[in-house]
């Protein structure tokens, strides 16, 4: 954040210089299911939470970390130091507590697995611009992931996870009232398809993803008992025709791949939808100036290291994408947090 008083201050220069730091202690509190523990048995000791997780480090250094996570707004306190009681904050109750559907952690999950290390390295990817993942090493970095199911499991979480309440939002907020069918194209473990059929009880919704996926997106429909109007579908988009519908939805996929790969994503869309037909992005929509969407710049980021080619963008880029490919109109809808869903009408 820009320091707009008269006066020099260092205060963000050390507060995003040590970002790390506070990064990597949420991180480790999602990996300990700390979160999880607390909306169980909320007004714990830290003792108490100490004895749980089975750590050997000083109780001073566990109520530092407690009190951390207090100062940045994860945990509530009463009393101090061996008298305080934890719980959660009201937005850790809801989005990081792993027995909710409203979890968002599997995201923080594959950051703290995959990501917080590769990004040691992005001075390389500036230099190089290559990849810094699994990649690096000569492997196919999906290939890697498909390949092994406990690795599979965690990337689809952490794709579940950053999304989950951008799609509830698109669910409630968006007008289906003339529509019928919905695509998901990459649909992962089906949450969008879900959301907008528990929503929307006249739609009928189809997720389409590659063979790998099919059995997490039934398993995942099965628990929400909306098998008569959600399917789980296998196939490649690149490859072949995405199912036709009167909506095809893609969440965080543009992003993946370079501009003339979003442009053939946009252009098999068009064609699968009827005429007056919707194509939807949702994705961390950078906003003109470039200055206000950090998240959604730092995403794209995380694309050099993750990806070849792949960068988020702007509703202007999106709309140029468009219009090359035959959309008539556009609209942007915000959502959760950084995101929005980039809206095209054929």
């Amino acid at each position: 954040m820009e320091n707009t008083s008269s006066q020099p201050n260092p205060e963000n220069i050390l507060k995003i210089g040590s970002g790390f730091m506070a990064c990597k202690v949420l991180l480790t509190a999602v990996k300990f299911k700390l979160f999880t523990k607390l909306s169980a048995h909320p007004d714990q000791t830290a003792i108490s939470l100490k004895k749980q997780l089975d750590l050997n480090c000083s109780d001073r250094h566990f109520f530092d970390f407690l009190d951390t996570l207090t100062g940045l707004g994860f945990l509530t306190r009463t009393g101090m130091l061996e008298n305080a009681k934890y719980s959660n904050s009201m937005d850790s109750e809801v989005f990081l507590d792993s027995k909710k559907p409203s979890y968002i952690g599997g995201i923080l999950e594959m950051m703290n697995a995959r990501l917080y290390g590769f990004w040691d390295n992005l001075e390389e990817a500036l230099k190089t611009g290559t990849q810094q993942n699994e990649a690096k090493h000569g492997v196919n970095v999906f290939e890697e992931i498909y390949k092994d199911p406990e690795i599979l499991e965690t990337f689809v979480n952490g794709m579940t996870g950053v999304q989950i309440g951008n799609f509830m939002a698109f669910a409630k907020q968006f007008d289906f009232s003339n529509l019928s069918t919905l695509t998901d194209a990459g649909g992962s473990a089906g949450y969008l398809s879900l959301m907008v059929a528990q929503e929307n009880p006249h739609m009928h919704c189809t997720s389409f993803d590659l063979p790998p996926i099919g059995p997490i997106a039934e398993s995942t429909i099965k628990k929400f008992h909306l098998q008569d109007r959600v399917q789980s579908k296998s196939g490649d988009f690149f490859n072949e025709p995405i199912p036709s519908a009167d909506m095809i939805v893609m969440g965080n996929i543009l992003h993946d791949w370079n501009e003339e790969e979003k442009i053939l994503l946009m252009q098999k869309a068009y064609d699968s939808l009827p005429e007056g037909g919707i194509f939807v992005a949702i994705e961390n929509i950078i906003d003109e100036d470039r200055k206000q969407n950090i998240f959604g710049m730092v995403m794209s980021l995380n694309m050099l290291i993750e990806t070849v080619g792949g960068f988020d963008y702007t509703f202007k880029d999106f709309c140029c994408w468009g219009e090359k490919v035959g959309f008539k109109s556009f609209e942007i809808m915000p959502l959760a947090g950084p995101a929005s869903a980039a809206i095209a009408i054929k």
